[in-house]
């Protein structure tokens, strides 16, 4: 068989593709030792990677944001083909492409019966969820990769119905594996429906993934605030009205400029811990976001947060956010009666209605989010072009699968 390759987290900001072992149908040690179950995994599958892309989340850790160590494999956006299968997958086949959700579950535990795959208690034995290459998340190989074993397959999997279709899609349908639902997710769960008005805060991927997701769920306005000039003209492209908060005017009073009132139906943190003040040369404030969603959305409003937030993070300006302790404004939403949600993203909850939307041609998340394929070798590019702020969506494609 085939030796592997995989992209692995060196030293802040520097990532380097690595020959590995090729994948065996096994779960990672930790996980078997820690759970006291057994490593083999009949259960399982081995891709051969048709895309895979380069996360935000991705981006804390090789800023050295989190505790990952050196040779840390990278990557749990995850689109593949079946190569081999174990004994007990019944409904895949070898053949079969599949859309791969981020988190890990095993499909038999408490939460998994209840629809919240995103804490599965089965798959990691440090804390509830898992996911692929990712620090404290159960030690599963990274799938930023040309091939990734995946666990649970019958129940994990999301098989594309038509081969063909979807390779004609293919940067569309990458993006289920991660970003479209947490976008989703994110608007969702604001309490977005028809004829909201929205504020979405951050124009990364995860933040325009929110406010296409917005759009589909019907919202009146969607107004996306950053400070980067790039990012917010990308998301006024597909009809977004736009916050500029680089020149440090007060966002509410950007908000009444466009909806009349200085307040929001619902709000949308896709940020996370690393965010900043407002305006030109602001330093790194992390709880910034939570409290202008807080601010500026209505009483009794909903706020959706798939922005990351870390309990380790070693770069933190003092020592309470180092623990992920941030001065959020709690007394604000509490007297605002504001709901909030967080977590990951429970993907399966999503992805096969939105791969629908996909291939009926009514969703675009690939134009919406600028997606850009790159090979494998060219990840260490994508990795620092990203962290530079580009309007961008890498996608990693391993084997030149993805249609020009």
């Amino acid at each position: 068989m085939t030796d592997n390759r995989v992209v692995v987290y060196k030293e802040p900001g520097k990532v380097a593709v690595e020959k590995s072992d090729f994948p065996k149908l096994e779960i990672p040690r930790e996980v078997a030792d820690g759970l006291g179950i057994k490593q083999a995994a009949p259960h399982a599958v081995i891709l051969k990677l048709v895309t895979t892309n380069i996360c935000g989340s991705d981006q804390h850790m090789v800023r050295g944001r989190t505790t990952a160590p050196q040779g840390q494999t990278l990557g749990h956006e995850i689109t593949g083909e079946i190569v081999e299968k174990g004994d007990d997958v019944l409904f895949h086949e070898i053949g079969d492409i599949c859309s791969v959700p981020f988190n890990i579950a095993c499909g038999r535990c408490r939460m998994c019966n209840e629809g919240k795959t995103g804490i599965c208690l089965n798959v990691n034995p440090a804390r509830a969820g898992a996911a692929y290459g990712y620090v404290d998340m159960g030690g599963w190989l990274g799938g930023q990769a040309e091939y990734v074993m995946i666990p649970f397959a019958d129940f994990n999997l999301l098989k594309f119905p038509d081969r063909d279709k979807a390779l004609e899609k293919i940067l569309d349908l990458t993006m289920l594996s991660d970003i479209f639902p947490t976008g989703y997710h994110g608007a969702y769960t604001a309490g977005t429906t028809t004829g909201s008005t929205v504020y979405v805060a951050g124009a990364g991927p995860v933040g325009l993934a929110a406010a296409y997701s917005a759009q589909l769920l019907g919202a009146a306005t969607v107004i996306v605030g950053d400070m980067n000039a790039d990012r917010l003209k990308q998301a006024a492209s597909f009809g977004c009205e736009t916050a500029d908060l680089s020149t440090g005017d007060d966002l509410a009073d950007i908000i009444a400029d466009i909806v009349g009132e200085p307040v929001v139906d619902a709000a949308v943190d896709a940020v996370g811990f690393e965010a900043r003040g407002h305006g030109q040369g602001a330093e790194e404030e992390p709880a910034t976001v939570l409290n202008d969603i807080m601010n500026v959305a209505r009483a009794g409003a909903s706020l959706g947060i798939p922005g990351l937030y870390v309990t380790g993070d070693p770069g933190a300006r003092d020592n309470a956010a180092k623990q992920g302790q941030i001065g959020v404004r709690l007394g604000l939403g509490w007297a605002k009666s504001h709901t909030f949600v967080t977590g990951q993203c429970p993907v399966k909850q999503y992805n096969r209605q939105l791969m629908n939307l996909i291939l009926a041609d009514k969703a675009h998340i690939a134009k919406a989010v600028n997606a850009t394929a790159i090979s494998l070798d060219d990840a260490p590019r994508g990795y620092a072009e990203f962290d530079q702020g580009a309007a961008k969506k890498y996608v990693i494609d391993p084997h030149g699968m993805v249609v020009a």
